[in-house]
């Protein structure tokens, strides 16, 4: 046993399912260490009735298990305090990720293996891989059970020593059959279940392959301590260096090929970017050659260094892999000879990992023309170029020769030179290398002697002259290099700032496509836009003159399998085509979002529609079956001949069926207007009426309808619909009889605003609160109302509806002193011309 300063070490013996003998080897380890006088004793082990389990513990001290109550039973578990009063050098702890009954000092069993570790105490422990947390949703997948009691990786990952327990699954299911995992009765349900073949077969597969990896990670540690910075080739490991051209896919099958040939093999695609970014490939290309990667069962990996072969091999030996794959070079051989490649620098630096160079149709400048880049400069500049090359170079040389007594050879030189950056400024590499050639020969007739001659009298004149043209085109070729760097560089630029204000767009905008079109066309220099469908003829959006098809566009790009964005005019650059990719994105954010509104709108309308439903119902269940069985018992008691009813009686009864027929009238007449009301089927017939005259008629019926107070002028007429206006002022006017105390009045008034009239009807009830003002007027709302009273909560809503089929507003406000104020604003009448 450690001191109480060191922290106990931990071993633990991995399974790929029961049965295999994890809790066996645990025992055995436990009577060898016994056997060699180390302190051991037993602190939790399950045993599930096995003989041979059983006559292992039998030789070891077994520490008594705790025993608490839970759910009306005694259940027995690991008993820490014991332990750590006991302090063993070793204890055995069996299902390691156990969860303890609800009293235990921890929740979970490897939490107790955890402070024993911490009080100095070694521990032995079981686990399958089932339990491993990170394995769950896999484990689920294959098996169909969820494993609730599980471990975190990282404290198995964490054991001092990790031993697979393995077992093949033919062996494990004769065992399983015989009887030594589980008893009689429960081996034909497991051996059909959870021990198939496929089962513990995929089980041992996944245990193999994460053991596998700790192992991986064990040997990374143990040579990064010991800096062993060479390749062991422990399992077949290939790099695959891809450079987006479109050659990668050939380089990623072979690699894939060469993987496939061993078990185990891995191989890994490797992109190497530049600091500065400007030779990157597209984003879109990124994504193409990730998802080939993953479809061929590779993993692709992107690093930054501006030497890509030294790039290659410092990921080559951080990642252990033995080979590294590479295209076959594009450029010329004389370009080759000139400047080494990237194959013949790995292959020169790669020590002992084999290089494989790969050809393909684009090796040795095969299909090249295609992949050579555009000149940085436009074919008019460099014509210019081309010209002054030839003007420039000849007319100073004339002028210098005209004034030869004023200067020397040397300043000759000079402005001959000055002559050929000039020129590559201009036109770029090839304009200045004939510059530089002419210039040079043009030294050499007219000032070099002898002149007028090609001959060079001195050896010295004559090194000065290869070195004046070697200077030059130097010169040119670095101007050049400068000049088409410094248009990617804009380019990148302007790529990057249009992404920017795409991705504020995108946060900030709707979904205007014509908007993204316009800016598109901007860009581009275009002169118009639009997005196509596929399927068919159809123009979704465009702007100026845009193309009707993806046949008649100077570019298109695809939005998604039914819509494509297509330019009509400009000169589309290729290095702008991943911007042009970035606008076909963004039109499907566009596409999606409005997608994703529409059924946000249908899922709220279902949900009003359901909600609407359910309301009915409760209100068929209540509302409309109180009047019906009073209606039933009624007639009933009517029609019966057992009991005689005095003519009080009958005309009592007479008047239940009459009352209940007329909730039944008024609550389907409800159900029906609001019906047609959301439908959008109620059509208004106005027409001029009296006000004062509509609103003593519907309210004149109504329960209490004495307590109604009208002050509207009898000369005030408004343009509406009769029968319309009455429902309306019948359902408001039965509101208010129903709130308002029956000892106070309802006040009903008018007054014209401007060419409309404003019916205002006043209670003194309790009123509403202000977040109710507007929600009342919602189908089936009755705002705390008891279940029992009458009405779904219909007339507020058809109220509502029917004015704003006449061209009116409804509105509710506080009245002063308490009580609702319902606002009715209707059109006007004009008033007859004389």
């Amino acid at each position: 046993m450690g001191t109480a300063n060191e922290r106990g070490t931990l071993r633990v013996y991995l399974g790929a399912a029961p049965g295999v003998g994890k809790t066996f080897k645990m025992l055995d380890e436990g009577n060898r260490r016994l056997a060699r006088g180390t302190d051991v004793v037993v602190g939790f082990v399950e045993t599930h009735g096995r003989a041979h389990t059983i006559d292992a513990v039998a030789g070891l001290e077994v520490v008594p298990r705790a025993r608490r109550q839970c759910r009306g039973t005694v259940q027995e578990e690991l008993d820490l305090d014991a332990i750590l009063e006991r302090r063993p050098a070793v204890v055995l702890v069996d299902e390691l990720a156990h969860t303890n009954v609800p009293g235990s000092r921890h929740e979970k069993r490897w939490q107790d293996v955890e402070a024993l570790r911490d009080a100095g105490i070694d521990v032995i422990t079981t686990v399958n891989i089932q339990h491993l947390e990170s394995l769950n949703d896999v484990t689920e997948s294959i098996t169909g059970v969820r494993q609730r009691e599980t471990v975190p990786d990282e404290v198995v990952r964490g054991a001092d020593q990790i031993e697979l327990v393995d077992m093949s699954p033919q062996a494990l299911r004769r065992r399983l059959a015989h009887g030594n995992v589980y008893a009689a009765e429960k081996v034909d349900a497991a051996l059909h279940h959870y021990f198939r073949e496929g089962n513990l077969t995929a089980l041992r597969e996944l245990a193999l392959l994460w053991l596998a990896d700790r192992v991986d990670e064990g040997m990374d540690r143990y040579r990064e301590e010991h800096r062993i910075t060479g390749t062991w080739a422990t399992r077949e490991r290939i790099v695959a260096a891809v450079t987006g051209g479109p050659e990668s896919t050939t380089l990623m099958r072979r690699a894939a090929r060469i993987a496939s040939r061993r078990a185990g093999g891995e191989w890994l695609a490797l992109y190497v970017t530049r600091h500065d970014g400007l030779s990157s490939i597209s984003p879109d290309r990124l994504t193409e050659l990730r998802a080939k990667t993953e479809e061929l069962g590779g993993t692709f990996h992107t690093v930054v260094g501006d030497d890509a072969a030294e790039a290659i091999l410092a990921f080559a030996r951080a990642e252990n892999a033995d080979q590294v794959i590479i295209g076959a070079s594009r450029r010329g051989r004389l370009s080759t000879l000139l400047r080494p490649g990237i194959g013949e620098r790995v292959i020169s630096a790669s020590g002992d990992v084999d290089v494989h160079i790969v050809t393909h149709d684009h090796a040795r400048g095969r299909g090249s023309a295609s992949q050579r880049p555009d000149p940085a400069l436009s074919p008019r500049r460099r014509a210019v170029g081309f010209a002054f090359a030839v003007l420039a170079p000849s007319l100073l040389s004339l002028l210098l020769w005209w004034t030869d007594s004023l200067h020397g050879l040397p300043s000759e030189a000079m402005l001959l030179m000055t002559v050929v950056v000039a020129t590559a400024l201009i036109g770029g590499l090839w304009p200045a290398v004939l510059s530089a050639v002419l210039s040079g020969v043009l030294l050499n007739v007219l000032f070099t002697p002898p002149r007028y001659t090609l001959t060079v009298a001195e050896p010295e004149n004559a090194a000065a002259l290869v070195l004046f043209v070697l200077v030059g085109i130097a010169v040119a070729s670095v101007v050049g290099i400068a000049a088409r760097r410094a248009v990617e560089a804009r380019r990148a630029r302007a790529e990057a700032d249009s992404l920017t204000v795409l991705a504020h767009t995108l946060l900030t905008s709707g979904h205007d496509l014509r908007a993204l079109l316009t800016s598109a066309v901007e860009l581009f220099g275009a002169d118009g836009a639009a997005v196509l469908r596929t399927d068919g003829p159809e123009i979704v959006a465009a702007v100026g003159d845009a193309p009707t098809s993806p046949e008649n566009a100077t570019t298109s790009t695809s939005i998604d399998d039914r819509t494509v964005l297509a330019l009509r005019g400009g000169a589309q650059h290729a290095d702008e085509r991943g911007l042009l990719n970035a606008y076909a994105a963004y039109a499907k954010v566009m596409a999606d979002r409005s997608l994703a509104q529409e059924a946000e709108v249908d899922r709220h309308r279902l949900e009003e529609a359901n909600r609407t439903r359910t309301a009915l119902l409760a209100a068929v269940s209540h509302d409309l079956r109180s009047p019906l069985a009073a209606i039933k018992v009624a007639v009933a008691s009517l029609r019966g001949t057992s009991v005689t009813f005095s003519p009080e009686d009958e005309a009592a009864l007479l008047e239940t069926i009459e009352e209940s027929t007329d909730r039944l009238t008024a609550l389907v007449t409800n159900l029906l207007d609001m019906s047609r009301i959301q439908a959008g089927a109620v059509t208004a017939h106005p027409s001029v009426v009296g006000l004062e005259d509509a609103v003593l008629s519907a309210l004149a019926p109504l329960e209490s309808g004495e307590r109604i107070r009208v002050d509207v002028a009898p000369d005030l007429d408004v343009l509406a619909d009769p029968g319309l206006l009455e429902r309306v002022l019948a359902n408001i006017g039965e509101n208010a009889v129903k709130y308002t105390p029956a000892d106070t009045p309802i006040r009903v008034d008018a007054a014209v605003v401007g060419g409309r009239v404003t019916l205002r009807v006043a209670d003194t009830g309790p009123g509403i609160g202000d977040g109710d003002l507007e929600r009342i007027f919602a189908p089936f709302q009755r705002l705390g109302d008891v279940p029992g009273q009458d009405g779904v909560g219909l007339g507020l809503a058809v109220a509502r509806g029917l004015t704003e089929a006449m061209g009116g507003t409804i509105a509710t406000e506080p009245t002063p002193g308490g009580g609702l104020t319902f606002a009715i604003d209707l059109p006007r009448a004009p008033e007859e011309q004389p």
